[in-house]
Parts: C-alpha cells; sequence; structure tokens
C-alpha cells in the first residue's frame, strides 16, 4: 500500500531523485514542481521509472521517464542503468545524445525481451526553453494556462515547432532521436504517464484509453500539479478498483 506523502522535496544541485518502486510525492526544481505517482504492479521492483534531476548550476532541470518491458527484480539493472546515464548527463542540455546512448545500452538487453519507451524533458531555466524527446513513448497531455485549453503532445503538436521521431530504446540499433524546443509557458501543466494507465481495466473489462484520459484531465483544478495528479488518480481508483494489472506511473509537471 502507497501511502501519500505530501511533504515537499526541493532537489539540491547535482541531484538526482527517482526510483522503479512505489511512491507519491511532490518535487521542486528550478522553475518547475512536480507531482510523482508510481505504483508497482508486483513486489517492491516495477518496470516504471522516473528520475528527476537538477545540474550543477541549477540552470538545467531534467524529467525522465521509461517504461521497462517486464517486472520485478529483473528490471532493477535496466532502472540502474538509466540512474547513471542521467547522472552522466546531468549537466548536458543536449539530449539526443543520451537517448542515443541508452538505446545503445538496451540494444544488449534485446535478447532477454527487454526493451523500454521513454520521455526525456529538459527545461533551460536562463532562456525558458523546454525540450522534449520521445522514443516510443505516449504523448504526454499538456495544459495551456493561457487559452486554458488541453492537447496531446504528440507528433501534431511537436511538427508545430520543429518535428519528432524515435523508437523505443533496445529495438533498433543506431535509431534517430531528435530534441525538440516546445513554448511551455508558466502555469502550463504537462502529465505524463505509462500504459498501465491508459490500459487499465474496471470489473467489466472496459479499458480507459486515451480519450477518457484527457476527458478526466479537462475535469481537473489546474491550480497545482499536485491537486491535478490527485484527481487523476481517484478517478483512476474508481475505475479499476482493486482491478491492479501493470505497472502504473502518473508525473504531473507544472511551470511556475
Amino acid at each position: 500500500m502507497i501511502q501519500l506523502d505530501e511533504r515537499q522535496h526541493t532537489l539540491a544541485c547535482l541531484e538526482v531523485w527517482g526510483t522503479n518502486r512505489g511512491v507519491i510525492r511532490t518535487v521542486d526544481l528550478p522553475e518547475l514542481t512536480a507531482w510523482v505517482y508510481s505504483k508497482p504492479a508486483g513486489g517492491q521492483d516495477g518496470g516504471d521509472v522516473h528520475y528527476l534531476s537538477v545540474c550543477g548550476q541549477a540552470v538545467l532541470s531534467r524529467v525522465v521517464l521509461a517504461d521497462v518491458s517486464g517486472h520485478g527484480p529483473q528490471v532493477s539493472d535496466s532502472a540502474q542503468l538509466l540512474h547513471g546515464l542521467v547522472r552522466e548527463h546531468i549537466n548536458t542540455w543536449d539530449q539526443t545524445e543520451f537517448v542515443r546512448e541508452l538505446n545503445r545500452s538496451f540494444r544488449g538487453c534485446v535478447a532477454r525481451g527487454k526493451y523500454a519507451t521513454a520521455l526525456i524533458l529538459g527545461l533551460l531555466r536562463e532562456t525558458g526553453q523546454t525540450a522534449f524527446t520521445n522514443a516510443g513513448h505516449l504523448p504526454p497531455l499538456w495544459y495551456h494556462a493561457n487559452s486554458k485549453t488541453w492537447e496531446w503532445l504528440d507528433d501534431d503538436a511537436c511538427i508545430r515547432n520543429c518535428g519528432v521521431e524515435g523508437l523505443p530504446v533496445g529495438l533498433i540499433q543506431g535509431t534517430t532521436y531528435r530534441q525538440t524546443l516546445i513554448d511551455v509557458q508558466p502555469k502550463d501543466i504537462l502529465i505524463l504517464y505509462t500504459d498501465g494507465i491508459t490500459e487499465a481495466q474496471d470489473r467489466f473489462g472496459d479499458m480507459l484509453g486515451r480519450d477518457r484520459l484527457m476527458t478526466w484531465a479537462r475535469m481537473a483544478p489546474t491550480d497545482s500539479p499536485s491537486s491535478a495528479g490527485q484527481f487523476l488518480l481517484r478517478r483512476l481508483t474508481e475505475f479499476r478498483q482493486d482491478h491492479f494489472t501493470d505497472d502504473e506511473t502518473i508525473i504531473t509537471i507544472q511551470k511556475r
């Protein structure tokens, strides 16, 4: 059972925080506040892995969410691999090499049936630029505070800014990954999640799906990432009740 923990954890310079275990926590980074919910399907070690980091000068914040195939202790090596790469690239603004290196590292895992989808977001404090890289992961939801509207941060949204491409890491050697700059404004909210959310089922076997998740997001409070995240978690719990079969992760991020 995951206990709600709303203590405000503030990341220090050169700190990497995250896990592949169950947690509910609010985390402060430079210019960002994140609310994190993660629940493994079995035991302590889940296939959903998240890390948040702050660079040495507190000007670059990064959020990484990966969904590694499989569950249990066998995915812990993958979580440690990702942690090492996040720390190695903690001061690097260009995150394309980070994802290419992640792809190369996971190539050795494919023979054992391991691959991962991943999302990487980086915010540069001095310019306000937000970098977005998607490696085969489900598209985040994006709330625009100025217009009070929601949209998917998918190919259509990214093409208007530059374009995006990329497959899950570990599948094909030499896959290219692109860093796309997106215009995230103060009070905007981004919601990252894994397929354990959209593929959750109710007691009749009805799947939640992306459309229903967007409907819930449009009903959610947007005054803080924790308010939005807790609202989605309550709706998810009411929907699936005790029918819990896959790792679940929701990360809500708001730019201050």
